[in-house]
């Protein structure tokens, strides 16, 4: 019995210091944003003088956000980041959940050979490719600056992990038997895809769309190489013009940061339930 009491104790004494490390962990994530939200409502000089206060001596104000917004020119600039963010997603998401399709119920080597080079790109860091990249299609084909140059870059980059996430799900949740009983009631294989697996995929489909919506969002350093015309700024590149040389306007810089992380804090709201299902699916057969 006194073994039994010391084993539970022990238990719940390393429950109580998990609880501990992750709530710390916690705030050490959460920091940034809560000074971000504290110093939003606040001058400047009340930033600079104390930034961890609720209230700084010259009151609330909501001043930064109108400024900051005519300064970066947010409505283009939010336009140019929901376009190339959105069709972005929506490619990357179509094309990598086809390829995941035809590699799994294939058993062709070339399936086998092209899995195997998509997952052995992802370890390939960014860093290495950029300056080629930028050769290539800035002076040789000549097509930077474009929207559509850029969405084709994300896509690009972003196949290979979405593209191993639908093949687990794919691999785990979608019976063969299912994709069978359509071919013998007439469905071809394009009609299969669309009406039978393609719906299933919905929660591997919201967390694709939220890990790369992400991802393309809040990019700085492709866009920043890719789009050198100011109309074609995204929120992140624009956010440049409240960095100067001499002086930096810190409440400016905050309100930025809020009104560019609504539209994923909602999109996220949104879909967060389909999180969990969707990055384990695959995971267990």
């Amino acid at each position: 019995m006194g073994m039994n009491e010391k084993a539970a104790r022990n238990k719940k004494i390393n429950h109580a210091i998990k609880i501990i490390i992750l709530v710390v962990l916690f705030i050490c994530f959460i920091f940034p944003f809560i000074l971000v939200l504290l110093n939003v409502f606040k001058t400047k000089a009340d930033i600079t003088t104390n930034p961890l206060s609720l209230v700084g001596e010259h009151g609330f104000t909501l001043e930064n956000f109108p400024e900051a917004m005519e300064k970066m020119n947010f409505w283009r600039s939010f336009a140019n980041s929901a376009i190339i963010t959105i069709l972005s997603t929506i490619f990357t998401i179509l094309l990598s959940s086809m390829t995941a399709f035809v590699i799994v119920r294939n058993k062709w080597k070339a399936c086998g050979l092209l899995f195997g080079l998509m997952i052995a790109s992802m370890v390939i860091p960014f860093q290495v490719l950029m300056i080629p990249l930028v050769s290539l299609y800035g002076g040789i084909l000549g097509v930077l600056s474009h929207r559509a140059t850029l969405i084709f870059m994300h896509v690009g980059f972003s196949l290979s992990m979405a593209t191993f996430m639908f093949h687990g799900a794919i691999h785990t949740n979608v019976p063969v038997s299912l994709e069978e009983a359509a071919t013998i009631d007439g469905c071809r294989r394009w009609q299969t895809y669309w009406k039978i697996v393609f719906p299933l995929l919905k929660p591997t489909i919201a967390t694709v769309a939220i890990i790369d919506a992400m991802a393309f969002w809040n990019d700085y350093l492709l866009p920043s190489l890719v789009l050198a015309k100011k109309e074609l700024y995204t929120i992140p590149i624009a956010t440049q013009v409240f960095y100067g040389t001499y002086s930096t306007d810190v409440g400016l810089i905050m309100a930025a940061l809020v009104l560019a992380m609504l539209p994923i804090l909602i999109l996220y709201l949104f879909m967060q339930r389909y999180i969990v299902e969707g990055v384990t699916s695959g995971a267990v057969k």
